[in-house]
């Protein structure tokens, strides 16, 4: 009898995507989880508080979720997944997004921001190594660091502006300790629930932080304009139904080191979404960033695949 694959070690078999469907779920991934910043920049534009587009956004997400579980009658999981997928809702999703939004709010421009954002694939990396058994070869590392060069042309131009206080620059920061701790256990934990059930937890509990984090400060009514109302429905659709479970799916299929790498491709393509949505026209500089940073990337995925073969 074949044995089960020990509790630390990735079932890479289970929910494993195909050559194509991994490409196309990858740059889908990309695309609509890059779509988030032009969310938080429409909510900005139109007088929406943070925190109030954060706590509504996650009210309609989780309304729309139940919702789903109720009509296609899908099981609750029991209080262990509750547990564990609420743990990892907070940490992706609630302590994430808030500690950015806060950095930011703080006096940390956008540049910064994105660019220690950008550090999360190293972080992971060094992690996964340990705990998961997915380690990083040289090679990893070296399109790993040219990834984070990538990232820094991009932002370059929107570097240094701000004049925050020091501890401000620890918030973001935090926000990816966060997001690639709950990457980590996404993968170590092997949770067996559904993508539905996931998603839906996780929503939950992420939502009612939001919430209860809204009220504290005063700042729960609903959005009052349509202008407002958009930029949540653009969050929600886009950044969450799309780029988070998208994300979901890819680090289950592929490895937390796997998806953190793809997103040093998010600056370079929110400053094309940028383009599209508002016409802020693309520097030559930019462009040098989005070619070295797909070049970091190329170079962990190939990299990475060799090693798998050779394992």
């Amino acid at each position: 009898m074949t044995e089960p694959p020990a509790p630390h070690e990735p079932d890479a078999s289970r929910g494993r995507l195909g050559p194509i469907a991994i490409v196309v779920a990858s740059v889908a991934l990309v695309v609509t989880w890059s779509s988030g910043f032009v969310g938080a920049e429409l909510a900005a534009r139109a007088g929406g508080e943070p925190i109030t587009v954060l706590a509504w956004r996650f009210v309609v997400l989780a309304g729309l979720l139940v919702g789903a579980m109720l009509v296609l009658r899908r099981p609750w999981p029991g209080p262990a997944s509750w547990l564990r997928q609420g743990t990892i809702g907070l940490l992706s999703q609630a302590a994430y997004l808030l500690l950015i939004f806060e950095g930011v709010r703080a006096g940390v421009d956008g540049g910064t921001a994105a660019l220690i954002a950008a550090l999360q694939p190293m972080l992971v990396a060094t992690v996964a190594g340990r705990v998961l058994s997915e380690r990083a070869t040289g090679w990893m590392w070296g399109g790993m660091v040219v990834g984070l060069a990538g990232v820094a042309l991009v932002v370059s131009g929107a570097l240094g502006g701000a004049g925050a206080p020091l501890w401000a620059y620890a918030l973001p920061f935090a926000g990816v300790l966060a997001l690639g701790t709950g990457t980590v256990l996404q993968r170590r934990w092997h949770l067996h629930d559904d993508l539905l059930q996931t998603i839906t937890m996780q929503a939950l509990v992420a939502g009612a932080a939001f919430m209860l984090v809204a009220l504290l400060r005063g700042q729960a009514a609903p959005p009052a304009t349509p202008d407002l109302w958009f930029a949540v429905l653009w969050l929600v659709l886009l950044a969450s139904l799309g780029g988070y479970v998208l994300y979901v799916t890819v680090t289950r299929s592929h490895g937390a080191t796997f998806v953190s790498t793809m997103l040093y491709l998010t600056p370079p393509t929110t400053m094309l979404w940028v383009l599209l949505v508002f016409g802020v026209p693309v520097t030559p500089l930019g462009i040098a960033g989005l070619v070295v940073a797909a070049a970091g990337v190329a170079i962990v995925l190939v990299a990475q695949r060799r090693a798998s073969r050779g394992a």
